[in-house]
């Protein structure tokens, strides 16, 4: 089974779904949003992710006070949070930016007002974190926008993913296999696991959110069967930000993309047959035809 988010299919018998997560990475900086934008649309991903929070709902209580320093100088983590967010015009400015450079976006809310936020801005899908798995009010209010859902699993149970899905149903729905360590050391990377998914939810298609330092884990994933793969991308690994590190650089994504497409075609449809390029070697090669 496939799903459509915007106007691509998403499932088994369609190309990898690319997402380059910005999230956070642009700092609360228009033009930063949008020069990763562009780092996404030259790569060839299909869509770009933000993070929309409405701060005095989504900050935990005990963090609130805690004070943090910025490159805008020492604050608490509440005015952090509002620092970094973006209102509904600069929304409004990178998401026609993004449709301009041919991509789908969409955002990850983690309060039920910014489902509302994000419904104003049409949003073509809703993208649920890992963190957010459990917030039962939320995935209610997100079912009944009647969008497509991407949920990532990280953090969770099969219990409580179970009753995730049992909220959000199965008609528009994307599982995505996820550890969420940042960065993602490889013994915690249980690919395994996207075709466990597959096989507890038939039909429902399963991709892959990775936080690994590098590519192997990703493509990997591609090739043990996930539709859709999600990454954290930057300008510099090195600037400013809880998410820059577990991200990938411009020449990082852009080498992921190419190699997810070349696996892609490499994977083929499990039909045997004799290819043309095997007919000459088979000519030169072959005593004995039957």
């Amino acid at each position: 089974m496939s799903i459509t988010i915007g106007s691509r299919d998403v499932g088994r018998d369609a190309p990898v779904y690319v997402i380059a997560e910005i999230g956070l990475n642009h700092n609360g900086d228009v033009d930063l949003a949008k020069a990763l934008i562009d780092v996404a649309a030259d790569a060839g991903a299909q869509a770009v992710k933000f993070q929309k929070r409405t701060p005095e709902i989504s900050t935990p209580e005990h963090m609130r006070d805690v004070r943090r320093e910025t490159p805008w100088g020492e604050m608490s983590y509440l005015e952090y949070r509002y620092r970094v967010e973006f209102d509904r015009e600069q929304y409004v400015e990178i998401g026609d930016y993004a449709t301009l450079r041919g991509l789908d976006w969409f955002a990850s809310p983690w309060d039920v007002p910014a489902v509302g936020f994000l419904e104003d801005l049409n949003v073509v899908a809703h993208k649920v974190a890992s963190a957010s798995l459990t917030d039962h009010e939320l995935l209610r209010a997100l079912a009944d926008t009647g969008k497509p859902i991407i949920l990532s699993t990280g953090m969770s149970t099969l219990e409580q993913i179970d009753a995730a899905v049992r909220i959000l149903g199965t008609e528009r729905l994307v599982l995505m296999h996820a550890t969420s360590t940042y960065p993602l050391p490889p013994e915690e990377a249980n690919l395994r696991m996207i075709a466990t998914l597959g096989d507890l939810y038939p039909g429902v298609p399963v991709g892959y959110s990775g936080h690994e330092r590098g590519l192997q884990i990703s493509l990997a994933a591609v090739a043990l069967g996930a539709v859709a793969v999600e990454r954290h991308i930057t300008l510099d690994r090195t600037m400013w930000g809880s998410d820059h590190a577990a991200s990938l650089e411009p020449t990082g994504f852009d080498h992921l993309v190419r190699d997810i497409r070349i696996i892609g075609e490499a994977l083929g449809d499990g039909v045997k047959r004799v290819f043309p390029g095997e007919v000459a070697p088979m000519e030169k090669l072959r005593r004995v035809t039957v």
